[in-house]
């Protein structure tokens, strides 16, 4: 069995990575499935055409749970732990965007094996969501 690699100091403020997925149609009714959020703004196109955004949206949590795919998968990756989250919701996503979730390090605290994380999504040049995160890494 091979030791584990501390990768605390591998990192560096200004690091940064994302991920990218075009939502789709099966997305959007999975994921109200899962999670029990049935708005009809999000799965009645004819009701939700009689709303402000004039047709279907994606459940934003949706989309910020691309930022947790970031943070579980590529930056810190594989053991990191959530510790908290901000959103704000800035613009609507729609079934066949692609929503890019990128997180930045902004700051890292050594000793207590923390970093605050900037947060984003886009769809092209528009950011649909805005946050910070904090996670903890794992012990090697």
């Amino acid at each position: 069995m091979t030791q584990a690699v501390d990768r605390l100091s591998e990192l560096s403020e200004g690091q940064s990575e994302s991920y990218a997925r075009t939502v789709t149609e099966a997305d959007i009714i999975l994921f109200a499935g899962v999670s029990g959020d049935d708005n009809p703004v999000h799965i009645n196109e004819e009701w939700a055409s009689q709303t402000m955004f004039k047709g279907r949206i994606a459940h934003g949590m949706l989309s910020a749970g691309y930022i947790s795919t970031v943070i579980g998968t590529r930056l810190p990756g594989p053991g990191s732990i959530y510790m908290s989250q901000s959103l704000k919701f800035r613009a609507p996503v729609r079934i066949g965007d692609t929503v890019t979730a990128t997180v930045t390090i902004r700051e890292i605290n050594q000793e207590k094996r923390r970093l605050t994380l900037d947060t984003v999504c886009t769809v092209g040049e528009t950011t649909v969501i805005e946050g910070e995160a904090m996670v903890m890494l794992p012990k090697p």
